[in-house]
């Protein structure tokens, strides 16, 4: 799962997290809200006409290196290369976005690590619909906020969970995974089928999405909406706006 090149205290610095490591849960917690508030969900490769690369080098390269972001198999990619150095043991597992009009292949690669014995579903490429903090997998039915976004897991069969969120007083499904372990190789015909297909969501509209402790800031296509504190504010930015928007909102140069 880990990438030859892949440098702990490089990631640590990229990700500003600066305490101490432990495989525990605490740690767990702390890298993923730290990864989340600081590298981007983006698809800009694939909108400059590329096939994402699903080599761990690569990744580590991409998004450490040179201080970009990705999509879920990228930034989960590199989230799971740290898990693997700080001794904290977990899985790739494909899930089943369930956020279309009609029924989708398992596109989505989400992670489930093992602390202390229980299982957590964590996930750092969902875009702005994704969960916040690790979810463990025994919370079944339960109500789970999480800054201002809120969750929960139930099952939707006895081999499959069900991920959702709430919006508009309603429980929205986002998506639905089982414990069967992946591999990098297994997510590849997805991840070709999103880089490069012509009804692919990431082929058609720009799309990043950066968190923050009061909420996230999301741009898809030319519209820019920020939210803080369940405060919504929304502009259209235009051509000549969006390289230093990328620069100062999100950290990325195109």
């Amino acid at each position: 799962m880990n990438a030859s090149n892949f440098d702990l205290r490089l990631y640590l610095s990229r990700i500003g997290f600066a305490g101490t490591l432990s495989a525990d849960l605490g740690t767990l917690r702390a890298l993923m809200r730290r990864q989340l508030f600081s590298v981007p969900f983006e698809n800009l490769d694939v909108q400059a006409g590329k096939v994402v690369s699903l080599v761990p080098e690569e990744i580590f390269s991409k998004i450490v290196v040179r201080r970009r972001g990705g999509y879920c198999y990228e930034v989960n990619g590199i989230f799971a290369m740290a898990l693997a150095a700080v001794g904290i043991p977990c899985r790739f597992v494909a899930a089943r976005p369930m956020t279309y009009t009609v029924r989708r292949p398992k596109t989505h690669m989400a992670i489930v690590a093992e602390v202390d014995g229980e299982y957590w579903l964590c996930d750092l490429g969902f875009g702005s619909y994704g969960i916040r903090e690790p979810v463990n997998l025994a919370w079944v039915g339960r109500k789970l906020g999480q800054d201002c976004d809120t969750f929960r897991l139930v099952r939707a069969s006895e081999e499959e969970y069900l991920l959702q969120s709430m919006a508009d007083e309603a429980w929205k499904n986002l998506y639905e995974f089982n414990l069967i372990p992946q591999e990098w190789i297994d997510f590849e015909p997805a991840n070709f089928m999103n880089s490069t297909h012509p009804d692919s969501i990431f082929v058609r509209n720009l799309m990043v999405v950066l968190q923050h402790e009061t909420g996230k800031a999301v741009l898809t296509g030319h519209l820019f909406r920020e939210v803080a504190e369940g405060h919504v504010s929304e502009r259209e930015v235009s051509p000549e706006e969006l390289p230093d928007l990328l620069a100062e909102r999100f950290g990325l140069e195109p």
